[in-house]
């Protein structure tokens, strides 16, 4: 058994914020691969499904960004999961937009959500990178992460999410480059 977690803020306001892709990409992944009905649970929205022989469980935390780690934390505590069966799904300044990309371990980069979970569980698991783009100045970026993607963006954005569950059986199967490497191949034009 996996856990999958999406990053975001609950609400709304917050649905189209480049912040909020985690959530977008968990989302596109339980509608593409049929999961089961939304669960309120581990102060999140939980969703359950398969994905190839695996069995997945998609976690969106409903605690606000800087307190993801206690939902994540909870789920793993209940599950009794070791941290290899962790990948959280998050907004990335460093990539370029759209860009994917998966990484085991590191920092969190003044990521709040990353910064949360290594709190609660130490930084040793794997994120699934989504590129936001960097605004340019460090001045810029709360308005930019904070900010909804444009209406220019909308397409490349749903390429994105879609080549991310139409790829996931890689992902959830271990299979990393290949994963990376199908996405990339799926979103090029």
């Amino acid at each position: 058994m996996q856990l999958w977690v999406g990053l975001g803020n609950p609400g709304p306001q917050y649905a189209m914020h480049r912040h909020n892709v985690g959530f977008m990409a968990v989302d596109t992944i339980a509608e593409v691969h049929d999961f089961g009905p939304v669960q309120k649970k581990f102060q999140g929205w939980l969703q359950e499904g398969r994905i190839g022989r695996e069995k997945i469980l998609l976690l969106k935390p409903a605690t606000f960004m800087n307190e993801s780690g206690r939902s994540v934390s909870e789920a793993m505590r209940f599950y009794k999961l070791d941290m290899s069966a962790l990948t959280v799904f998050h907004d990335e300044l460093d990539l370029a937009p759209f860009k994917v990309k998966v990484k085991q371990g590191g920092g969190h980069a003044g990521h709040n959500g990353l910064r949360s979970i290594g709190q609660h569980l130490g930084p040793d698991f794997r994120r699934v990178r989504l590129g936001i783009g960097h605004p340019g100045h460090k001045d810029r970026v709360t308005g930019h992460v904070l900010g909804n993607f444009a209406k220019s963006e909308m397409d490349p954005l749903a390429d994105m999410l879609g080549a991310i569950a139409g790829e996931a059986e890689y992902l959830a199967a271990g299979e990393d480059t290949r994963f990376m490497n199908d996405v990339a191949l799926r979103q090029q034009p």
